[in-house]
């Protein structure tokens, strides 16, 4: 694959979330993350921090959260089922939301 082709090793955590279709705009994604919404291994975290492949996220939308591990990069926003191969959701939060 050519380097301009190459999928990315890291980007913005807002810019991922956007990508990965948990919020409708970026800036929507800004502001849960300036809230605390969203947390990097647990910790708050600014919009511009970088997420890589493996790392894992907590996010609070309303009455629903997800604990994700994310698989994968975005280059930019795609259709949902490519979405969702973005990221792996733990067993326990997809039971807890099944709820």
């Amino acid at each position: 694959m050519p380097p301009e082709q190459a999928p990315p090793d890291k980007m913005r955590l807002d810019k991922w979330l956007w990508a990965a279709r948990f919020f409708k705009t970026r800036s929507l994604a800004t502001q849960a993350i300036g809230h605390g919404r969203v947390k990097l291994a647990g910790e708050r975290v600014k919009p511009a921090r970088e997420v890589r492949p493996g790392d894992r996220l907590d996010i609070h939308i309303g009455d629903f959260a997800w604990t994700l591990t994310v698989r994968a990069l975005a280059k930019q926003r795609g259709p949902a089922p490519l979405a969702q191969a973005l990221y792996e959701e733990d067993p326990d939060s997809h039971a807890r939301r099944q709820q």
